[in-house]
């Protein structure tokens, strides 16, 4: 009998392993079906090698359980699941942008859980509108007369456009052409809305002569201001503000919709960051209709939110495409209570975690990365962690260019390289993600909270002893 026939009769039944203690656990959480075919893989696997000869001993029954079980654990997760991120951007984009503060989170699993007034008007006990649950509070925090909510600003920008500009010029400078995450530009809006696009200027620089010289009694529909909230042009330039424009705007007797992009509802500037534009400052300039995001800086869920006059929110309302755009039962749970921390200016600060980690100062993330480096020397025998001075980034397209001044922990991983260790974080399984920097990975604390530190320690010890070597076999 060759060897290779031999090593094939020693290979172990399908039941053998399902019976073994290392199966037995997983059979009461994860599906039969699952089970056999992780193990028939393994098998498989096992075969192959043989008759390729790429093996000349089978593993012992132990560790061809704890292959299986690996695979079996990892086809069973889930595939949008929980992340501790340690990039120190705020709001990461491919990680989900904005988290929800505590109250959200709760608000949204007690509306989840059960049926809802969503539609339903229960002071007369008639249908109702689902945009009433917000719209008195996004009123009173911006100044406006109407309030409404869609799926996101992009959604939001092609609804005012539609709504307000169809078969119109919209007029609108070279400058302020923006193109956001996923190759979604500005143009491409308006010709999906019916508007007609109306350059004015030039990339660097435009002037009201501009706006006045486009302007066409008969064609113009709408002045259009696109804040560029991911990009900066900066040296010889020259922009219209948004006072002058709406002062145009009223002289020709045409709106002026601008989209804010981030929303911030907060003087950031105030607090030492950059001078974004504020969805109340915006109003109170007297823009028309007002667009921002509702999972930027304003630290809520992903939303499109549109506010100002009455007559033109009245317009997206009744207009088809609302439908196609409207949020559910569960954002707009979060967003109230999100929007009703804003009614305490400091209150927000603290419990908005975007703005806590926008605003958090040096002396506390210091102490933060000083725990999380002793809390990895005293579990890890031998590491090497130290603290490194690091600048964190707001993200999500925010506040380009702003730096914020901060502290991470710097891993230099004797066993693998950065790279490996920086897999081996992201297949576990609460993923950590950081980055890497002259092979160290780096844990930035701006982003994580304090109770993500011993989780953040626990995984690095494993991916840096036995557990994350086997992951890699």
């Amino acid at each position: 009998m060759s060897i290779n026939q031999s090593l094939l009769r020693q290979i172990p039944k399908v039941d053998e392993l399902l019976e073994s203690d290392g199966l037995r656990t997983l059979r009461e959480t994860v599906p039969h079906s699952v089970l056999m075919e992780q193990v028939r893989a393994v098998l498989d696997e096992l075969r192959g090698q043989i008759l390729r000869e790429e093996r000349q001993q089978l593993p012992s029954l132990e560790e061809i359980v704890e292959i299986a079980a690996g695979l079996i654990r990892r086809s069973s997760q889930k595939s949008l699941r929980r992340v501790i991120n340690a990039t120190g951007v705020v709001l990461h984009t491919n990680l989900g942008r904005a988290r929800l503060c505590a109250q959200a989170a709760q608000a949204v699993g007690e509306i989840a859980d059960g049926y809802s007034n969503l539609e339903y008007n229960l002071a007369v006990g008639k249908r109702g509108s689902r945009y009433d649950h917000v719209e008195e509070i996004l009123c009173k925090l911006t100044g406006a007369e109407s309030a409404m909510v869609v799926n996101n600003n992009a959604a939001a920008v092609l609804l005012i456009l539609s709504a307000m500009t169809r078969g119109k010029e919209v007029v609108i400078s070279r400058g302020e052409l923006v193109e956001i995450g996923g190759s979604f530009r500005v143009p491409d809006i308006m010709e999906q809305s019916g508007g007609i696009l109306k350059e004015v200027g030039t990339t660097n620089k435009t002037h009201l002569r501009d706006y006045v010289a486009a302007i066409d009694p008969d064609r113009t529909g709408a002045l259009l201001k696109v804040h560029t909230s991911n990009y900066r042009i900066l040296g010889f330039t020259e922009s219209v503000g948004l006072p002058q424009l709406v002062e145009l705007g009223r002289q020709y007797g045409l709106p002026v919709i601008y989209d804010v992009g981030s929303g911030a509802l907060l003087d950031f500037s105030a607090c030492g960051l950059s001078d974004e534009p504020t969805v109340v400052q915006s109003i109170k300039e007297g823009a028309d209709v007002v667009s921002f995001s509702g999972d930027k800086l304003l630290g809520g869920p992903q939303a499109g939110i549109i506010v100002g006059k009455k007559e033109y929110l009245d317009l997206m309302k009744r207009h088809p495409l609302t439908r196609a755009f409207r949020v559910d039962k569960m954002t707009l749970a979060a967003l109230e209570e999100t929007l009703r921390l804003y009614l305490d200016e400091e209150r927000a600060k603290r419990e908005i975690p975007t703005l806590r980690m926008l605003l958090a100062p040096e002396e506390e993330l210091l102490e933060r990365a000083e725990y999380l480096c002793g809390l990895l020397q005293q579990t890890i025998p031998g590491i090497c962690a130290s603290i490194e001075h690091e600048n964190g980034q707001v993200g999500g397209g925010s506040m380009p260019g702003q730096l914020l001044p901060g502290y991470a922990v710097a891993v230099s991983p004797t066993d693998c390289s950065a790279a490996q260790l920086e897999k081996r974080l992201r297949e576990w399984d609460t993923p950590l993600v950081g980055r890497i920097a002259h092979d160290r990975f780096l844990l930035d604390v701006r982003t994580m909270e304090p109770a993500e530190l011993e989780p953040a320690a626990a995984a690095l010890r494993a991916c840096l002893g036995r557990q994350g070597r086997e992951g890699q076999a």
